[in-house]
C-alpha cells in the first residue's frame, strides 16, 4: 500500500492552498510550474477549463477560508495523490461550499496538478 509521508501531506496543502491566494494564484509563471501540461478542471459552476483557460482568468479577489476544512490527501499510485477537501468561497455576499478532488503527479521531484473538480453542496452537508 502506497502511503504519503507528513511532509509530502504539508506540500500538498500548501500547493493547494497556494491556489486559493491572489498572489500566487493569478501569477501565471507559478501557475505554469505548478499546472501539468494536459491539466483541466470540472468547475463548481459545472464548466470545463482547459489549462489556458485556467491562466486567463483574470485577477480578482479570493475570499475562501483557509486552512482549507477537511483536507485529505492519499497516494493512488506510487507517484500520483488525490487531495480532497472543501472550500468555502464568499463571491458578491453568498458564501459558495463545493467538495474539491485534485489529482496530482510527481514529476522531476516537484508536484504538478493534473485534474481538478468543484461540486457544489449545502453549506452543512
Amino acid at each position: 500500500m502506497f502511503e504519503l509521508a507528513p511532509e509530502e501531506i504539508d506540500a500538498l496543502r500548501s500547493l493547494e492552498e497556494a491556489l486559493w491566494r491572489e498572489e500566487t494564484r493569478f501569477d501565471r509563471a507559478w501557475m505554469r510550474a505548478v499546472l501539468a501540461p494536459d491539466f483541466f478542471e470540472f468547475g463548481r459552476s459545472g464548466r470545463i477549463y482547459q489549462l489556458e483557460d485556467t491562466l486567463a482568468v483574470e485577477r480578482q479577489p479570493i475570499r475562501v477560508v483557509l486552512p482549507l476544512p477537511a483536507f485529505r490527501a492519499r497516494l493512488i499510485a506510487s507517484e500520483v495523490a488525490q487531495v480532497t477537501y472543501d472550500s468555502a468561497v464568499t463571491s458578491d455576499g453568498v458564501v459558495q461550499h463545493a467538495h474539491r478532488s485534485s489529482i496530482w503527479s510527481r514529476c522531476n521531484g516537484s508536484w504538478q496538478l493534473r485534474f481538478h473538480q468543484g461540486t457544489p453542496f449545502g453549506g452543512g452537508t
